[in-house]
């Protein structure tokens, strides 16, 4: 349906008068009229009823214009959210997500939220591996990552990093210290979060512990670093876990951070695929640029 007739079918109809409607299409009254005659032909019945004061509109007018009214309304919504995908201000996300992942990225998430209201974010549990299958099989657009992932196709952006934090229980006699050192804890088992392709936070809780002269004691390897802090607060040993954990408050858990000869940090990666030219990932790539805490 011609969206020009509809525009000046509905201002006929709101002003009841041709003449009027004319001077607020700025055009002239005779080439409206034909116009609304050859729509009254297109539809197959009168629209107005020609009074000496201007026009009333007939039972099938009266229809036309809720009918034009929302068809009008649509159309300009297309042609907004066509516009706005165009930007990369609107579309939809899909974000694989895993556990303690989450507690890193509310400022990330509420930052492009309110920079771009109009893009749907779906959210999509899945560990390392899945987020990985995922990304490659195009069911999701982002994921995030800590350390990485060094595959053909898959691009990394840093996040952030993230102190790593001895997670222990309440009853430990080092609660009470201000910070711990690695070797401190060497005699107690270790939960550690282990899941997916190598390297992992396993490797890299390993790798700390040598530089602090000695084997962990692994008692559990669990999926993520949420399981790991309620395996300590059910007295299952020790953790180093991101500090974004922190903010789960655990009964009968504490944490403490690590006094450690170097910097014990994981950096938090999304993790995309290299081809994808979407505009709404370069928009959310741009979002993590502006807010990243180095």
């Amino acid at each position: 349906m011609d969206q020009r007739k509809l525009r000046y079918f509905v201002a006929v109809a709101e002003e009841l008068h041709v003449g009027r409607a004319a001077r607020r299409l700025n055009m002239a009254q005779p080439p409206l009229t034909r116009l609304i005659q050859q729509l009254e032909a297109d539809m197959g019945s009168a629209l107005f009823v020609r009074t000496r004061k201007g026009v009333q509109l007939t039972n099938a007018g009266s229809v036309l214009l809720d009918e034009a009214r929302n068809l009008l309304l649509l159309a300009s919504r297309a042609k907004e959210r066509t516009r706005m995908a165009g930007l990369g201000r609107s579309g939809r996300l899909d974000i694989g997500v895993f556990g303690s992942n989450m507690l890193v990225v509310p400022d990330l998430l509420l930052h492009f939220t309110r920079s771009y209201p109009d893009v749907d974010l779906a959210f999509h549990a899945m560990n390392k591996q899945e987020q990985l299958q995922a990304l490659y099989d195009r069911r999701t657009t982002i994921g995030f990552n800590f350390l990485g992932l060094k595959l053909a196709g898959i691009s990394n952006e840093k996040v952030r990093s993230e102190p790593l934090v001895v997670a222990m229980p309440a009853t430990d006699p080092l609660a009470d210290r201000p910070s711990v050192r690695l070797a401190e804890v060497a005699e107690r088992p270790f939960v550690v979060p282990a899941s997916g392709p190598r390297p992992n936070l396993l490797d890299f809780v390993f790798a700390l512990c040598l530089e602090a002269g000695f084997r962990p004691r692994i008692s559990q390897e669990v999926a993520d670093s949420v399981t790991a802090v309620a395996l300590v607060a059910a007295g299952f040993g020790v953790s180093l876990v991101p500090q974004a954990t922190w903010a789960l408050q655990l009964a009968n858990v504490v944490f403490k951070p690590l006094d450690h000869d170097r910097p014990a940090s994981v950096d938090l990666h999304c993790i995309y695929r290299t081809d994808d030219t979407s505009l709404v990932l370069k928009a959310f790539l741009e979002t993590i640029e502006a807010t990243r805490q180095d």
